[in-house]
């Protein structure tokens, strides 16, 4: 069962809901940055610094089931507005993070805000959902997402803009050369260029959720009980949401890697301006939900277009382990570059992997919410809580990186993909026995 706005009264819903996902993709994809950034001036390896996104996606497990309980108590929009002031919250917190350049205050700030998007995440992906019709589902998330993308491709070069323009003489070999009273010195500049655009983003985050509060944006009716023969029936009866957790698990995973490590690798391989890398995953991610857009469900099916997603990102990751770093063939077929090559073939093929992760995200959600009607938000809590994915996977890639090597780490993605293709060929037609 949906919920249909008439056409009239459906742009500015659509409207708002565009507003938030830009917000959170802008706040989410500034991770690309702050983790080589946080790695600088923490001095941290590269295991401890993907604590840094760690601390965020866990958030998502601890929270979910919490916020799923404020979500059923306060409805959509009011569950929104709550979010976006805990994001403030967080953001606000890296002011004395930065301050103490302490870096258990700087996970901890990330925990709040994760905490903050994890409500809006449980609210807003069930209500577009919900809000038209099911076989369309895909394409109103994509929408969504060329915001939330768009907003990703943005952050990191504005991070880099706000927080670097004056400093981008420092580096890792000229700290290291530096006496150590100097150095100490640099890593406080470099902390404290993070206080005011953070303070800027909390005051946004802020005003955002008095906003929302007082919109015009309706709340949807509750859906009928789910029962079969007078007995209740519960989320974890459903194989196939139980599979789509899984999925989203392995898919959350895959994206943050692509998205957070891009810089990590690129400065591995001693490349410039590596705070900037995640802007070319998220582009070919806004390309990918653009094609989903025209795509889905005229000519491709969401299972289809998942299919597709899985098989890309199985190419994509084979390219990542067989490519040498002093190649730059892909780069030179995508963009025309030659001679310097801009992007060696491990990064640019990186980069190609947010084009197979765009779909995934909008093709799961309405395939694993199929027929699970008034159980929808405790449905929708459990898929929030595979994005511990986006936590887990990227220690794994953090320490296979730190034995093998920053190439032979993306080896992680392989069964991820698998996974993925599982889903989309039979795990999302699972359904509970009578």
């Amino acid at each position: 069962m949906t919920y249909s706005l008439a056409p009239q009264h459906s742009l500015q819903p659509i409207a708002i809901i565009g507003v938030l996902f830009f917000m959170f993709g802008f706040i989410t994809w500034l991770n690309g940055a702050l983790i080589p950034f946080l790695q600088l001036v923490c001095q941290l390896g590269e295991f401890e610094a993907l604590l840094i996104a760690f601390s965020f996606y866990i958030a998502y497990v601890v929270m979910a089931l919490p916020m799923a309980k404020v979500l059923a108590w306060s409805g959509y929009k009011n569950a929104m507005s709550i979010g976006l002031g805990l994001i403030a919250l967080g953001c606000a917190l890296f002011i004395p993070a930065a301050l103490s350049q302490l870096f258990g205050v700087f996970l901890l700030a990330q925990f709040v805000v994760g905490s903050g998007l994890t409500l809006l995440q449980t609210a807003s992906n069930p209500y577009l959902v919900r809000v038209g019709p099911e076989r369309s589902a895909a394409a109103r998330i994509s929408l969504m997402g060329i915001l939330n993308k768009s907003a990703g491709v943005l952050a990191p070069l504005v991070f880099t803009w706000l927080v670097l323009a004056d400093l981008d003489h420092l580096n890792a070999n000229r700290l290291a050369a530096m006496a150590p009273v100097e150095q100490q010195q640099a890593l406080q500049q470099l902390a404290h260029q993070l206080m005011l655009p953070y303070a800027g983003i909390a005051l946004a985050m802020l005003l955002l959720a008095v906003a929302l509060r007082f919109s015009a944006l309706p709340d949807l009716p509750e859906e009928p009980a789910l029962s079969e023969v007078g007995e209740a029936l519960s989320v974890w009866q459903f194989p196939h949401l139980m599979c789509g957790v899984l999925t989203l698990f392995c898919y959350v995973g895959v994206e943050v890697i692509a998205g957070d490590t891009i810089g990590m690798l690129g400065a591995a391989l001693q490349l410039p301006n590596v705070t900037t890398l995640t802007s070319y995953t998220l582009a070919f991610m806004v390309l990918g939900y653009s094609l989903g857009l025209l795509l889905v469900p005229r000519f491709l099916s969401q299972r289809q277009a998942l299919a597709a997603s899985a098989v890309l990102g199985l190419v994509c990751t084979f390219g990542i382990l067989g490519s040498s770093p002093q190649s730059d063939g892909l780069s030179e077929l995508l963009w025309g570059w030659s001679g310097s090559g801009t992007l060696p073939d491990p990064v640019a093929w990186v980069a190609l992997l947010g084009l197979a992760n765009a779909l995934v995200w909008p093709a799961v959600w309405p395939l694993a919410l199929s027929g699970l009607a008034s159980l929808t938000p405790k449905a929708s809590a459990l898929l929030i809580m595979g994005i511990a994915g986006g936590a887990l996977l990227p220690l794994g890639y953090g320490a296979l990186s730190e034995q093998f090597g920053a190439i032979a780490g993306y080896s992680i993605m392989l069964p991820c993909y698998a996974m993925i293709l599982y889903y989309a060929v039979h795990g999302c037609t699972l359904r509970r026995r009578p």
